[in-house]
């Protein structure tokens, strides 16, 4: 039988900040928040009953980053079939990405929202993301054009 969990997932920093905005509803639903493991994020375990880490890795180093994403990617598949859960909610971005096509695959409901730093342009994971995501938010109404399916939410702050 499928569980009703929802995870919450996003990389660290503005991506992180914004997806905590969601603090009411991550609290609301047997939820899981997924993200990179730095030490700005360790302390979230105080806060939260089910947090889970993946690699911190940054384009910066695009050696060592590409073994953190694949071995994130094999992470993502691992919570995958360790939570199984009915709804993924996502602000971003290189960390969420694996996770939402293997949601997808295995029949959960992904809900991406784009992030609020950009008005004018498409994010990579926003491109990604968009053509398997079940409900996609922008934060910006200019952002309808470059994602006509999308649904305009407002800011999340």
């Amino acid at each position: 039988m499928k569980s009703k969990k929802v995870m919450f997932i996003s990389s660290t920093g503005g991506h992180l900040n914004e997806l905590l905005q969601l603090d009411s509803l991550i609290k609301k639903y047997d939820s899981v928040l997924v993200t990179e493991k730095t030490k700005s994020t360790i302390n979230l375990k105080n806060k939260y009953k089910n947090v889970f880490y993946t690699l911190y890795g940054t384009k910066d180093h695009k050696i060592s980053y590409f073994f953190k994403f694949i071995f994130n990617s094999f992470r993502s598949l691992y919570l995958y079939i360790k939570i199984h859960p009915r709804l993924i909610v996502t602000t971003g971005t290189h960390t969420a990405v694996p996770i939402c096509y293997i949601g997808k695959i295995f029949g959960s409901k992904i809900i991406y929202i784009e992030t609020l730093a950009n008005s004018k342009s498409k994010t990579l994971a926003g491109k990604l993301v968009y053509p398997i995501s079940d409900t996609f938010i922008v934060q910006w109404e200019s952002m309808l054009k470059l994602y006509p399916k999308a649904k305009y939410g407002g800011w999340i702050f």
